[in-house]
């Protein structure tokens, strides 16, 4: 049976609520007196976020409010509000349909903690850059003081924190599995990935009298259930991948959609799988689609998988096979004597609904209320354009994928050319330069499946690798044309590409890096190998350093031709898992031989829910078939071990050399220890005083060869700390909603 995409209703096609008579407002309003100004007695919907109001498409509240007004209905926002009572809750009044409540662009734990968990001490989403502006699991606590405020007005549990945390996960700052955050906010609903689907359809039917517990069937919720209804069919999640040998890679375009898999265990031990006899396989038996439409997998409990690393990485593996929103089936997991059920992903936007939502009247800056108050997230995105959503890269540390999903969703180029033009002539201090045009990956704009029934049917959690897909179109042709396009707009001088780039796509397409290199670099270029080495390469799904040295020449060619001296700037991590010392020692060698020298580095940050937070949790590898017995993962984990991987990122640091000749010696590579030029490190140890001296004085230029600068292209993941840059380049775009 052959498979397609499921239709969905677009978000323009539903009829407005009768509140729409009031029009769009300047500014969605955070007191009372705005409201009277606006003619509102009440809100219909109160939006509570972590971050500062920047009336902008880049901050989720923006867009899921005037998302939501422009389907009728008042909504109000509550920013960063007081959490420590119920009062700044009820600053807006009750409002009639619900509360939606949200962390803000990122994870409140990771925005609040560095990789070493210590407290940061600013906050891009803030106001003057301070920190403590939100609580620690921000939407928890929001949405209990939303309950102490109103006790009887919904809550809908929104935002990359709620989504990412909507299953029993790993909480890297308790060392812990926890439960998913619906459980412990005691909120109504919980919404996931790009939730405007499914906050119009829950406003939408909230506003005609329909009950929560009656919205079931929306796709991208969590919600709370007795037990499976009448007719559907359980699947336990031991039949799709039981937990055992490891099995024989499944080609991906096998019709697994419309199959139940039963696991076939073998009668012999797990111990040592060596031949194909050894190997476990799964029988696919054929079901009709609307089964698999009416089929709920049972994951293991959380209190299952809280005290076995092994069920929690099956679980996590499981998840990540149901994430195609052409095959995905509903998953559940018991929590105590609740069942969360989690339904299918929502359907993508369509370039027309895209169009649509970056459309909306944005006023572009914040709110009024903050006055000169600057707020470094906005600033970093004010003179940049998001022409495209999602990444089907599939980087087990990176949360993009599994909050935006791998189908890209794509603007028109109509859409991005009235945003460039709106930018050059209604944001101030606008100079002429676009500082990014892109999006998660800068150069995944239009680049699809060639076929929609196998995109519907392939259940790879990377179109990428270890290769790039036969069935991937690569044409590049559409956003050169886009460059081209923006590049002629009157009053624009130069348009900037700081989004991370896929650099294995782009030598597909010479033309692209041509037109790339010659038009929109300015001085470097930022691109994210993240190692150099195959064992940790491999447990991130990056390719090879070989597609780094490709790209690299035709760079530097293109670079030439056009007459321009400009850098490629690699990033890397430390610690991640499948690292081992000596891939850390392999990786110095090669940055030494290359002449970067990283001011600041990255260590792998547990992000909840991510495949390689699996890894680091259980030791296990959720890429393939987990087991008691096989898969197992090197895990960097001790503070020493995570101390020495970063001092090997930074081997030219004398604070480092200490360490980094003690572990060389232990490890037998004394040869690496000497005064010349071939060593890694020297044999001597210089004065402090002398050293910090030095440094100063020979500090290295922001663009150069050896700056070597890490930042973190990470929806949702916060900018990895870094040297000197110049100024609006370089910079992370605030993240997915």
């Amino acid at each position: 049976m052959s498979l397609s995409m499921p239709a969905a209703r677009p978000l323009f096609d539903y009829p407005k609520y009768w509140a729409e008579c009031f029009g769009p407002a300047p500014f969605l309003p955070m007191s009372r007196a705005e409201m009277d100004q606006l003619g509102w007695d009440s809100c219909d919907i109160i939006i509570v976020t972590g971050d500062a109001y920047v009336d902008h498409p880049s901050f989720g509240m923006a867009v899921i409010g005037r998302l939501l007004e422009a389907q009728g209905f008042r909504v109000g926002i509550i920013s960063q509000p007081d959490w420590q009572s119920k009062d700044a809750f009820m600053q807006l009044g009750k409002p009639n349909l619900f509360f939606g409540v949200a962390a803000g662009n990122m994870d409140s734990m990771i925005n609040r903690y560095t990789a070493d968990r210590k407290v940061r001490s600013d906050d891009a989403y803030t106001p003057g850059g301070k920190g403590g502006s939100r609580p620690d699991r921000a939407s928890l606590v929001y949405s209990q003081r939303c309950r102490e405020a109103y006790k009887d007005v919904p809550i809908i549990l929104g935002g990359i924190e709620a989504s990412l945390r909507r299953i029993a996960h790993y909480d890297y700052w308790q060392d812990k599995v926890r439960r998913s955050i619906l459980v412990d906010a005691r909120a109504d609903l919980l919404l996931y990935g790009n939730a405007e689907r499914a906050i119009v359809e829950v406003a939408q039917r909230l506003s005609r009298g329909d009950s929560l517990l009656e919205m079931t069937d929306i796709r991208g919720t969590a919600f709370i259930r007795k037990d499976s209804p009448q007719g559907w069919f359980e699947l336990d999640s031991s039949r799709i991948d039981r937990p055992g040998k490891v099995d024989k890679i499944i080609n991906p375009y096998v019709n697994t959609q419309d199959t139940a898999a039963c696991a076939v265990e073998q009668a012999k031990g797990e111990a040592e799988p060596t031949t194909d006899a050894d190997v476990q396989v799964l029988e696919l038996l054929p079901h009709p689609r609307l089964e698999r439409d009416r089929t709920v997998i049972r994951l293991p409990a959380y209190d299952k998988v809280k005290g076995d690393p092994v069920l929690y990485a099956h679980a996590n593996r499981v998840l990540h096979l149901e994430t195609n929103p052409g095959n995905a089936r509903a998953l559940v997991q018991r929590h105590g004597d609740q069942e969360v059920w989690f339904s299918p992903p929502p359907i993508p936007l369509s370039t027309e609904e895209m169009d649509y939502v970056f459309d909306l009247p944005y006023a572009r800056v914040p709110h009024p209320a903050y006055g000169d108050a600057k707020i470094p997230a906005y600033d970093m995105i004010r003179f940049s354009v998001n022409i495209m959503r999602g990444c089907f890269g599939g980087c087990t540390f990176c949360s993009i994928t599994e909050h935006e999903g791998r189908i890209i969703q794509n603007r028109s180029h109509d859409s991005i050319i009235r945003e460039i033009e709106a930018i050059r002539d209604k944001v101030p201090g606008f100079t002429g330069v676009i500082s990014d045009l892109g999006g998660p990956t800068a150069n995944m704009y239009r680049v699809a499946c060639k076929s929609r029934e196998i995109e519907a049917a392939c259940r790879k959690p990377s179109c990428v690798f270890p290769g790039i897909c036969e069935n991937l179109d690569t044409d590049h042709s559409s956003l050169i044309g886009l460059y081209r396009k923006a590049r002629e707009l009157p009053g624009v001088k130069k348009i900037l590409i700081a989004s991370g780039l896929r650099y294995d796509l782009a030598v597909e397409s010479p033309e692209y890096v041509r037109e790339l290199v010659t038009h929109h670099v300015g001085g470097y270029l930022k691109i994210a190998p993240e190692h150099t080495e195959s064992g940790p390469l491999d447990k991130m799904m990056k390719p090879g350093i070989g597609s780094y040295d490709r790209f690299k020449q035709m760079f530097e060619k293109y670079s030439k031709e056009a007459g321009k001296e400009q850098y490629l700037i690699p990033y890397f991590i430390a610690a991640h898992p499948g690292t081992t010392d000596e891939d850390m020692m392999n990786l110095a060698l090669w940055l030494k031989r290359n002449g970067f020298r990283a001011d600041q580095v990255q260590a792998f940050y547990p992000s909840p829910m991510a495949s390689a937070t699996a890894m680091y949790h259980s030791g296990k590898n959720p890429l393939r078939k987990v087991g008691y017995k096989t898969g197992s993962v090197d895990t960097v984990k001790g503070e020493r071990q995570r101390r020495l991987h970063k001092a090997f990122l930074r081997y030219h640091d004398p604070n480092n050399w200490p360490l980094l000749r003690e572990t060389l010696k232990a490890m037998g590579r004394s040869d690496l220890i000497g005064n010349s030029k071939q060593h890694l490190i020297p044999s001597f140890q210089p004065a402090v005083d002398s050293y910090q001296s030095a440094r100063r004085k020979n500090s290295t230029p922001a663009g150069s060869p050896k700056a070597g600068r890490l930042l973190t292209q990470h929806t949702g993941l916060p900018p990895r700390e870094t040297g000197k840059r110049k100024p609006g380049k370089g910079k992370p775009r605030p993240g997915a909603r």
